[in-house]
């Protein structure tokens, strides 16, 4: 995990950093395959140097960015959990649960839609 490590330590706080460290050792362990990478300071998941998921840390936050492809293929669930979200990003508040499942989904249906994909971004 050290990849990440750095990031971590930058959260200050200890229950926004833990839970930020568990979604993203819990991607680590499920998809050993994707390299883990710091950009735009801020920890992401590529496959053949594609962009497959990313995370941001705000105040009230944690934000998922698995493009805009991935929030519409999976508008009906990101809502059913009760996350906010906007074209590029999921809202999961520090006090929700993660829906494990749906973070599944997310990379899975990044990793197949960008199996050909070229470029970093879609």
């Amino acid at each position: 995990m050290n990849t990440f490590d750095e990031f971590l330590e930058t959260i200050e706080n200890s229950n926004h950093r833990s839970r930020t460290e568990e979604i993203l050792k819990w991607i680590t362990k499920k998809y050993p395959e994707l390299n883990q990478e710091i950009k735009w300071k801020q920890p992401m998941f590529t496959d053949h140097n594609t962009y497959i998921i990313g995370f941001s840390v705000s105040k009230k936050h944690l934000a998922v960015a698995p493009e805009q492809a991935g929030i519409n293929q999976f508008l009906d669930e990101i809502v059913q959990a009760g996350y906010d979200h906007t074209k590029e990003i999921i809202r999961i508040p520090w006090t929700s649960e993660i829906d494990y499942s749906l973070i599944e989904k997310l990379i899975n249906f990044n990793i197949t839609d960008k199996a050909e994909c070229t470029t970093f971004w879609r």
